[in-house]
């Protein structure tokens, strides 16, 4: 959630900046998956790629680090998939 936005590109603003520090920090493939229209909503998904589970999960919470360290976003929910 993007509470502070007032309109799509406050929003924008706030999830492209987010999804290139993913990109730079945790080297993630990041996309925003839903909600694009809606300028307090986005959905982020990303995918990470290790030789380890255990990699995979510190990487994991860097990547929750990230998103929760945004004074401009809350986040609502999150789901991991390990394969």
């Amino acid at each position: 959630m993007v509470p502070a936005a007032q309109s799509l590109k406050d929003k924008r603003q706030v999830v492209r900046s987010m999804k290139e520090r993913l990109r730079e920090r945790v080297h993630a493939s990041v996309a925003e998956v839903e909600y694009q229209d809606l300028w307090q909503r986005a959905a982020i998904g990303f995918a990470i790629v290790a030789s380890d589970g255990g990699h995979v999960r510190e990487l994991l919470q860097s990547a929750r680090n990230i998103v929760e360290s945004y004074v401009q976003a809350q986040l609502l929910d999150w789901q991991e998939t390990l394969q």
